[in-house]
């Protein structure tokens, strides 16, 4: 009981310093980054105000609003610059816990997961804000200045930035799926067409009320979920039914003969 207990402390004790080293990563970025809080927020509403009519501007209506959204935004910079030393935390954590199999599938799998992420952030930014903006301001009422405040377009940019880097982690989804065998690939395939209408619900609820903002999350959900299905397949190489044909009588017989007479190991055949 006393070692039991002595490994489960020791195993939180590590716990926390691995959560202190990415913690102190995180902090230390952000102190690096802080002297230009103001320039990465102007970066990140680069999108925005290149959309408004000459003269647009955004504003604040909270008296402390302009300085702690540009903070904010520093932050989950920091944050993104940091992650890969917080997922090397992470795993060296959980790493001497796993098998040697899953060990060779979780270092792709960790790594595919944070480019795909940052790839859906990069998707929404470069593509996606450009188009929405400029048909919100082309279908504003005349008369109507468009003047965004500076703390709801920091909500709308992160509600769209965690969409679409969820949307992007699709594929990883359906390979972990494949792989602990809760489905198959064929039924992966069977369920397309529900997919591919839960991918336009999900579209309407997570993007502004505009068809082209819904057309382009839902249909690289659908892509992605495509691929995953690709890389599912290609990763599972189920064996042949042929490799699974039972023995006849005679075969079984002359088996056992050979084990019982020392001529096969049945630990090497059951391996087989």
């Amino acid at each position: 009981m006393s070692d039991t207990e002595d490994t489960f402390i020791s195993h939180l004790i590590e716990m926390r310093d691995r959560l202190l080293r990415a913690v102190l990563a995180v902090v230390i970025i952000f102190i690096c980054l802080f002297p230009w809080a103001q320039d990465i927020y102007a970066l990140l509403a680069r999108p925005l105000l290149a959309a408004l009519p000459k003269g647009g501007q955004m504003i604040a209506t909270e008296i402390t609003t302009p300085f702690f959204v540009p903070m904010k935004v520093t932050m989950m910079a920091a944050f993104l610059l940091a992650l890969p030393w917080v997922f090397y935390q992470a795993w060296a954590f959980v790493a001497p816990g796993l098998y040697q199999h899953e060990k060779r599938l979780g270092v792709p799998l960790v790594i595919a997961s944070v480019i795909l992420f940052l790839t859906g952030m990069a998707f929404a930014y470069f593509l996606v804000f450009p188009l929405v903006f400029h048909f919100i301001v082309s279908v504003t009422p005349t008369g109507v200045a468009v003047m965004t405040d500076i703390g709801k377009y920091l909500d709308f940019v992160l509600t769209m930035f965690l969409a679409f880097g969820i949307t992007f982690e699709v594929p990883i989804a359906v390979v972990l799926l494949v792989k602990m065998g809760m489905v198959s690939v064929a039924k992966l395939r069977e369920i397309r067409p529900y997919v591919i209408v839960g991918a336009f619900v999900i579209g309407a609820i997570f993007t502004p009320p505009d068809v082209i903002s819904q057309f382009m999350l839902a249909t690289p959900l659908w892509i992605l979920y495509e691929l995953g299905i690709i890389v599912a397949a290609m990763i599972s190489n189920p064996k042949p039914e042929s490799d699974y044909s039972p023995m006849s009588d005679s075969d079984m017989d002359d088996e056992f003969d050979r084990i019982e007479a020392g001529q096969v190991d049945p630990a090497s055949r059951k391996q087989d």
